[in-house]
């Protein structure tokens, strides 16, 4: 059995909308954290010597600010999808199911 509300949610525009908004920003954030890690785990398996180095006269190696970078541009990332996800998603949201349910 098929539920007519869920129906109409499927076939509504802006659900489209929503859905393909969505995606494809999950899919940028996504290919951006990738290439950011990755990129990461690919410095300290090919290119250690780079990360070693100190920065300065002190014993902090470079490897440090970039992994620090790392977990700085995930907390970026994360809070710009709960930004949209919480302002443009939600409004989507609600008008799909004002209008569904009339």
């Amino acid at each position: 059995m098929s539920d007519p509300i869920v129906d109409r949610i499927q076939r509504h525009p802006k659900y489209l909308e929503l859905r393909r908004k969505r995606n494809r920003l999950a899919i940028v954030l996504t290919a951006l954290m990738m290439v950011v890690y990755y990129g990461y785990i690919a410095l300290i398996a090919f290119d250690k010597e780079f990360l070693a180095r100190p920065i300065g006269a002190g014993v902090t190696s470079l490897g440090i600010p970039i992994g620090f970078g790392v977990i700085v541009f995930t907390i970026v990332i994360t809070g710009i999808y709960v930004r949209r996800a919480n302002g443009e998603f939600d409004n989507l949201t609600k008008d799909i199911l004002k209008d569904a349910s009339q």
